[in-house]
């Protein structure tokens, strides 16, 4: 941790936000603990128009705590959480915690195959899914050390009458009804909360050294690796984040549309609002009108995003019917800002939208631009507080001078502790403390990072370097794109070759000859896109980043089967 000394970055903070922090060395569902007692009647939670106090959010964790100790949990047991944004997903992770428990976030799309693999992976005990979730549970239950299964529904946290009505639009949406039936491994999360049982043994926790997260990474390379985060990492990302916000007079109202199955959802939506006493506002899924019809009725400050949904809102065709200017403060992560996006944004909110970066093994963030100064244009913006960074010449690995490229290198007291039971890929990526990210980067004369692209999504073209992030930019600033993505796909003379996927704003036929003329006109020819194919949409993870590599895997699987055919 480089605590305190002066760095080049340091020069641009602003006098409200500090270069070290005094971190609480203490367990991070404490600041729950402390939010009920001090301001019980606040409310914590808003879910489709049913609202949960503070007090009573963690109540009913205790009661999920109390019970998971009956059912064996004990301190470094793994319990996998398998839900969307809903007040289940939040009382069940604080409910993990105060059991002494290490939660595994798990994605509700998952397949049972990925399912199958991370329970195996993690260890993990028990599982709290939804209804809908019980059959796929339930055929990897056997294969798994999985023990018991906690299922809830998600009307059991509507208003009336929509409690009453959504078994029929779920039966519509999902064609499935699931019976419930409790036994001694099948437990319904409704008939725990009924009971009087509160008491838990507290376990003594070292923050430094205990985990309380096992977070798996996307598995772009291979197998997900479970990123093992302890109590001291979460609440340093999430100090952190409040000193970055700067101090706000009144209680926030904080837009949960990012999931909280992934790390940047959970640390600056769910673990910011906890920490500050917040009130979080849940949407389940992602659709456009229903975050639009939300900001305007729900009036949230602040708003953590990615691109892609800001994008979204953007182009919906209804966006200016609706008052959204309660938003101030949006930081966006998980994949680059095009410039457009964020002046479009900027003006029909009442707010700054801001680029960051980090990735799961740091909790996620390391670096921001500063929302009460103008944004740097291409920058993810300067290291966060106490967060060291460097770029490191990616073949002798020594530091290299500003405005030189090579890999980003980050240190700080967010730094994971490693990969769950994988100690050589953790040695590869922690060295004395510096997590090298895989990133590709420079810092200018001033401080400020920016990220390239990908070591592994450098596109090589007739031995020229070409980073996918410079022709995106470039595409973005034409009108008519709404969405772009840059790859490199095998080519049998340069190697590989530069192909653009796109889509096309509402109203709008794009063609080639059109974007190769406005390409060349700004970008050296080498780099200009050979390919072009236009798509309604493009292959999204839940958090909305691109999945670059599906498309280039599924374009080499066309390649491969039309030289088998010419064969």
């Amino acid at each position: 941790m480089n605590q305190g000394s002066e760095k080049l970055w340091h020069a641009q903070y602003p006098e409200d936000i500090p270069i070290t922090i005094d971190y609480d060395k203490k367990p991070l569902h404490d600041y729950l603990k402390e939010r009920a007692s001090k301001h019980p009647k606040m409310k914590a939670l808003y879910f489709v128009g049913k609202e949960l106090t503070f007090e009573e959010v963690y109540t009913q964790s205790k009661k999920i705590a109390a019970y998971l100790q009956s059912l064996g949990v004990e301190k470094g047991d793994r319990v996998a959480i398998m839900l969307p944004n809903t007040p289940q997903a939040v009382i069940s992770y604080y409910g993990v915690l105060l059991a002494g428990g290490i939660v595994v976030q798990t994605n509700p799309l998952y397949q049972e195959r990925e399912l199958e693999y991370q329970v195996q992976d993690s260890g993990a005990k028990v599982i709290i899914c939804l209804d809908i979730l019980l059959p796929k549970v339930s055929n990897v239950k056997e294969t798994t050390g999985l023990e018991h299964v906690i299922v809830t529904q998600i009307k059991e946290y509507l208003p009336f009458p929509k409690n009453l009505i959504y078994p029929y639009v779920q039966k519509k949406q999902y064609n499935l009804v699931v019976k419930l039936e409790e036994s001694s491994d099948t437990h319904l999360w409704n008939k725990i909360l009924q009971k009087n049982n509160v008491q838990i043994k507290e376990y003594d926790i070292d923050p430094q050294e205990d985990l309380a997260l096992l977070q798996y990474t996307g598995g772009t390379t291979g197998y997900p690796k479970g990123v093992m985060l302890t109590h001291y990492n979460l609440v340093a990302n999430g100090l952190m984040s409040i000193a970055w916000l700067g101090k706000r007079e009144e209680q926030d109202i904080v837009l949960g549309v990012l999931p909280f199955f992934h790390v940047y959802g959970m640390t600056t939506v769910m673990n910011y609002s906890i920490m500050t006493g917040a009130k979080m506002i849940l949407l389940p899924k992602f659709e456009p009108e229903d975050v639009l019809k939300t900001i305007e009725k729900q009036r949230p400050t602040v708003f953590p995003g990615a691109p892609t949904i800001y994008i979204a809102l953007l182009n919906h065709p209804k966006v200016k019917q609706f008052d959204l200017s309660s938003v101030n403060a949006c930081v966006s992560g998980s994949a680059p800002l095009p410039s457009e996006v964020q002046e479009q944004f900027e003006k029909i909110t009442n707010g700054n939208l801001v680029e960051g970066y980090g990735l799961t093994e740091s909790s996620p963030v390391t670096h921001s631009n500063f929302l009460k100064l103008r944004r740097v244009n291409g920058s993810v913006g300067v290291p966060w507080p106490d967060t060291d960074a460097r770029i490191m010449d990616m073949e002798t690995m020594e530091e290299v001078e500003p405005g030189e490229i090579g890999e980003i290198a980050v240190k700080g007291p967010q730094v994971m502790k490693g990969y769950w039971n994988r100690e050589e890929e953790t040695n590869n990526v922690l060295k004395d403390g510096w997590l090298f990210t895989g990133d590709i980067g420079y810092m200018d004369e001033k401080g400020y990072f920016y990220v390239v692209d990908r070591k592994k999504d450098m596109i090589i073209a007739g031995g020229y370097n070409i980073y996918p992030r410079e022709v995106e930019e470039v595409l973005y600033e034409f009108e008519g794109i709404q969405e772009v993505v840059i790859a490199g796909i095998p080519d049998p003379y340069r190697g590989e070759t530069v192909k653009a996927y796109v889509v096309a704003k509402q109203g709008w036929d794009l063609n080639e000859e059109e974007l190769d003329v406005f390409c060349r006109k700004r970008l050296a020819a080498y780099k200009v896109p050979r390919i072009y194919e236009f798509m309604d949409e493009l292959p999204k993870t839940a958090v909305g980043k691109i999945l670059r590599r599906k498309l280039v895997e599924e374009d080499k699987k066309k390649m491969e089967t039309a030289a088998s055919e010419s064969v």
